[in-house]
C-alpha cells in the first residue's frame, strides 16, 4: 500500500493549511482546546460544520454524488492530520458518520434524497438511540416498544446516554418490534423527530458538571412506518453496517498532535530537578505510545481504502475501535502526568470558551482532568472493548 504523498496530494495539503489558516477562528480553536471530552458543545461545532459546508468539505468520506468531497484515501488523512494540528473543532459524528453513510448504504431514494442534504447543511442535528436502562452493553437486549398502528408505530420506553439528545432535532433509534426466535430478529432501525409529542429528554450531568449525555422517555410517541430502514424486525443488519462507520475509519490521525502537545506540556513540568520529558520511564511510555500509534495508523489506512472503493469496513473496525479507545486513554493517561502538580483543580469556569477566568496552571491543562474522565467511556462506547474482541474472534480468527 503506498501511504506516500504525491505531488496532487502536496498541493492539497498545501490548500487544506491556506483554507484552515483562513478560516479558523481563535474562538473555535478555544473551545476545541477547552472540550472536556469527544463531544464539543452544540454551539462551537455547528458554526465550524456550517463553514466547511460552505467550503463543501463537511463530509470528506461521503461519495461526491452524495454530496461528500469525493476524496481518496491520503486526502482524507491529510485533512484529518492538518485539521487536528490547527486546532479545529471536531464536529457531531451522529449525522456526517454514522446516520449518513447508514442511508447511503440502506436507506431508500426517498429517504437520502429528503435527509442527506439536510445533514450536510446541519439543518439535521442527529442523536442515536441505542442504549437503554435495562439493556447495558448487551444491544439485543433492547425494550423500546414499536406497537404497529395502521401507517404508524406507537413507542414507550426508555433510551439512556443519549449525546446531545437535547440539541438534536432525530434520531435514529433502534425499537423492538417483534419477540419471535433471536433477539436480534425482532429489531427495526426507525427514524424519528425529536419534536414528536410524548418524547421527554432528561439529562444526565457529568460531576464536573458538563451536559453531554441524556435519558429520553417515549410516551405514545407515533412515528410513521415509512420512517424504517430496511424491512421491519430486520434493523439488526442496518445496526451492524452503522456500527462498523461509528467503530473505525478515520480518525488516528487526529491523536498525532495531542501526543506532541504532551511532549510539550512535559518540557515545562519538573521533576527530579530535571524536565518530565527527559525522564526516561516517561518518555519510554510516550514513544512506546507513539509507535502503536504509527502501527494502528496502518490499518486505518486499509479500513478508508476498503470505503473508498465503497466496500464496509467489516472486523477490522473492531480492531480499529480497540485501538481507538485504547490509544485515546493512554493519552489521556499521560497527560495528566504532564501536569505534574497542577493535575487535581477543577476549573469549571475556565473551562467556558471566552471565560476571563484564569486558570491554576497551564492553560493547555485546563481540560486535562475532565478529559481523562470522559474518555474512560472510549471502552464502552459503540460497543465493548470486550464486544469488539469477541467479533476479531469470531469473523477474523474462526473461533
Amino acid at each position: 500500500m503506498n501511504i506516500s504523498f504525491s505531488d496532487e496530494h502536496e498541493a492539497f495539503r498545501q490548500e487544506v493549511r491556506v483554507f484552515l489558516g483562513t478560516a479558523l477562528s481563535e474562538d473555535l480553536k478555544e473551545a476545541q482546546r477547552l472540550c472536556p471530552g469527544i463531544f464539543l458543545d452544540y454551539e462551537h461545532n455547528i458554526r465550524w460544520h456550517r463553514i466547511l459546508h460552505r467550503q463543501g468539505w463537511v463530509a470528506p468520506s461521503w461519495p461526491r454524488q452524495y454530496g461528500g468531497t469525493g476524496w481518496d484515501l491520503m486526502g482524507r488523512y491529510i485533512w484529518a492530520l492538518e485539521a487536528s494540528t490547527a486546532e479545529a473543532p471536531s464536529l457531531a459524528p451522529m449525522g456526517l458518520g454514522m446516520c449518513g453513510p447508514m442511508l447511503i448504504g440502506h436507506g431508500t431514494k426517498a429517504q437520502q434524497a429528503e435527509l442527506l442534504p439536510r445533514i450536510l447543511s446541519g439543518e439535521d442535528y442527529w442523536c442515536q438511540g441505542y442504549s437503554e436502562p435495562g439493556a447495558g452493553s448487551d444491544l439485543a437486549a433492547l425494550q423500546l416498544r414499536a406497537e404497529s398502528d395502521g401507517q404508524d408505530y406507537v413507542l414507550n420506553g426508555a433510551k439512556i446516554w443519549t449525546t446531545h439528545a437535547h440539541y438534536a432535532n432525530k434520531m435514529f433509534c433502534l425499537v423492538r418490534t417483534g419477540d419471535r426466535g433471536r433477539p436480534q430478529q425482532g429489531v427495526t432501525f426507525l427514524l424519528l423527530d425529536m419534536a414528536s409529542p410524548g418524547i421527554r429528554v432528561e439529562p444526565i450531568l457529568f460531576a464536573s458538571g458538563a451536559h453531554e449525555v441524556n435519558q429520553v422517555f417515549f410516551d405514545d410517541v407515533r412515528v410513521p412506518k415509512a420512517n424504517v430502514v430496511g424491512e421491519e424486525n430486520q434493523g439488526w443488519a442496518v445496526a451492524k453496517y452503522l456500527l462498523e462507520f461509528e467503530r473505525g475509519g478515520g480518525g488516528l490521525a487526529g491523536h498525532q498532535a495531542p501526543l506532541e502537545r504532551i511532549r510539550r506540556l512535559a518540557e515545562n513540568t519538573v521533576t527530579n530537578g530535571g524536565a518530565l520529558v527527559d525522564d526516561a520511564d516517561f518518555r519510554g511510555r510516550l514513544d512506546a505510545l507513539d509507535v502503536k500509534l504509527q502501527a494502528a495508523k496502518h490499518t486505518e489506512f486499509r479500513i478508508m481504502a476498503a470505503l473508498s472503493k465503497g466496500e464496509n469496513p467489516g472486523p477490522e473496525s473492531s480492531i480499529m475501535k480497540n485501538l481507538s479507545a485504547d490509544i485515546s486513554q493512554a493519552l489521556t493517561e499521560l497527560a495528566l502526568e504532564a501536569l505534574g502538580a497542577y493535575i487535581a483543580p477543577l476549573q469549571v469556569e475556565a473551562l467556558r470558551p471566552g471565560s476571563n477566568v484564569e486558570p491554576v496552571g497551564p492553560g493547555a491543562g485546563v481540560a486535562v482532568f475532565s478529559r481523562y474522565f470522559n474518555l474512560r467511556a472510549m471502552s464502552i462506547a459503540g460497543g465493548t472493548n470486550e464486544v469488539q474482541k469477541n467479533i476479531v474472534a469470531k469473523l477474523v480468527l474462526g473461533l
